[in-house]
């Protein structure tokens, strides 16, 4: 019934599990274990458990499960598996259908915990990564090849902004009957439907929109019941990547809120790049909102919008653009994204400091660089704020 309503409506109403008190706020249900009236209806749980029954919450927790069905009725999924943080997913998702000696492609441009995972993680159990170019669909067509089992890319890249044709990818992919994994995180479940566009699963870190509030980790695997249950679940369940209901809870809580929040951010987001563009102290402003971005019309017809994030490349390079963030007044500086308060990150010296400097420059990760995620203050007094601090170089 609720696939009828509307996207928001589903965001408060989906989902949930009331008790015999008939609560109004989604019950937390604080606990690891359940108690079964006899021995037998133990044995027959732990043989087929019911959709509303549960054994232990590394398995699943009623509170959980709640915010499991709620995003996988926003994301058009068949079903959904929340973990312990976004990583926790992204790592689910790549190491629990793969195996020693297949092949995956992936987009080289990722944040730099995917990349370990990619780099150094699957190659030690015999997993052969290619990357690729993302928005180059011969580069795709090249590296694809029969046996490839998975092609994984971010939809929208960290930090750089780069928009990947999730269709056309996963029209290669589909070819030789590979799947395709989607870090769908800078378009965010408002912005992009990855399962529509071709699309197997998708992964989220619910630390960032979902939440929104800078207040606890969590992830988010979304696919086919088949996927889920079959593949995904057993992994997760022997390896304790688990959501804890406490923030299984939060993240209901979220996403309540998450259109209205995320529609204004966005819309933030896209008058700073209109202001900033252009600036005589910036080399470039990356926005997908923006004519100017490469991918914009691929942006323009996959996401509606332009997304919470941009970034922006001082002239000057690292000095310059140290010089910007502590001048800041409204910003704060943060490795987060996709929250309520307004974050500025130099990516080359925090989430890709590790990286290679011949890495950082082949994916445009320049000393200038700044990633700006834009919360919900108001865009004039974020721009007035930025143009402030640009003045001081």
């Amino acid at each position: 019934m609720t696939q009828r309503w509307d996207s928001r409506t589903r965001m408060v109403h989906a989902g949930v599990r009331r008790s015999q008190y008939g609560e109004v706020s989604e019950a937390i249900y604080l606990t690891q274990g359940f108690v079964y009236d006899t021995a037998e209806a133990a044995e027959a749980r732990f043989l087929q458990a019911g959709d509303d029954e549960f054994i232990y919450a590394r398995y699943g927790n009623p509170t959980v499960r709640m915010f499991e069905d709620r995003i996988a009725s926003l994301e058009g999924a068949e079903d959904a598996f929340a973990t312990a943080s976004g990583m926790a997913a992204v790592n689910a998702a790549l190491m629990a259908p793969l195996k020693s000696g297949d092949h995956v492609v992936s987009s080289r441009a990722l944040f730099g915990s995917c990349l370990y995972i990619l780099e150094e993680v699957l190659p030690r159990f015999g997993v052969e990564v290619t990357f690729v170019d993302g928005t180059d669909l011969d580069a795709w067509r090249g590296a694809i090849r029969p046996g490839t089992k998975m092609a994984f890319l971010e939809s929208v890249s960290n930090p750089t902004l780069e928009v990947i044709d999730i269709a056309a990818v996963a029209g290669i992919a589909r070819a030789v009957g590979a799947m395709v994994v989607v870090d769908n995180v800078f378009a965010t479940p408002v912005f992009s439907r990855a399962l529509s566009q071709g699309a197997d699963v998708v992964v989220y870190s619910t630390t960032k929109h979902v939440d929104g509030q800078g207040r606890c980790l969590g992830g988010v695997v979304l696919g086919t019941q088949q996927f889920i249950r079959k593949t995904l679940e057993p992994y997760l369940k022997h390896t304790g990547g688990a959501m804890s209901p406490f923030n299984a809870w939060v993240m209901l809580k979220g996403l309540e809120t998450l259109e209205l929040r995320v529609r204004a951010q966005a819309s933030g987001a896209q008058a700073i790049a209109e202001a900033l563009e252009g600036h005589e102290k910036l080399s470039r402003v990356i926005y997908p909102g923006l004519p100017s971005h490469p991918q914009h019309a691929i942006a323009a017809a996959q996401m509606e919008a332009g997304g919470t994030v941009l970034a922006i490349d001082v002239k000057g390079g690292q000095e310059a653009a140290f010089k910007v963030l502590n001048a800041l007044e409204i910003f704060i500086i943060s490795n987060n994204l996709g929250d309520a308060k307004s974050i500025v990150t130099h990516p080359a010296t925090t989430t890709h400091q590790r990286l290679p400097d011949d890495q950082k420059v082949a994916l445009g990760i320049t000393p200038g660089l700044v990633r700006v995620s834009v919360g919900l203050e108001a865009p004039a007094d974020l721009i007035a704020d930025l143009r402030a601090a640009l003045d001081v170089l």
